[in-house]
């Protein structure tokens, strides 16, 4: 399964439980573009593991304001939904890999 597109309807249960990465975005952001097909492999790769789900800055930007997005791409990691890392630019998936691991 690919990356979760999350809404504020779907937001905070998608986050209770387990650890979720969630990737801040918007369509017209080029390092955004560099960023989404990692976060799409990391969904397939870590399914019944962790979640991967993404956030359209521009369709929930009252979301992006909760957790102070100011510029994307931004992922913050969430465990059992708190918010335990955040990390602004594009990150490499062996690095975000590695961020989920050490919570799960």
């Amino acid at each position: 399964m690919a990356a979760v597109a999350l809404t504020k309807e779907n937001f905070n249960d998608s986050i209770q439980n387990g650890v979720t990465l969630v990737d801040f975005w918007a369509p017209w952001c080029g390092p955004c573009k560099m960023q989404l097909p990692i976060v799409e492999e990391l969904g397939a790769e870590l399914e019944g593991t962790a979640t991967i789900a993404k956030i359209n800055v521009d369709e929930q930007p009252e979301i992006a304001s909760q957790f102070g997005v100011m510029s994307i791409p931004t992922l913050i990691l969430f465990k059992d939904g708190q918010p335990v890392d955040k990390m602004v630019g594009v990150q490499s998936k062996d690095a975000l890999k590695n961020k989920i691991q050490g919570q799960l």
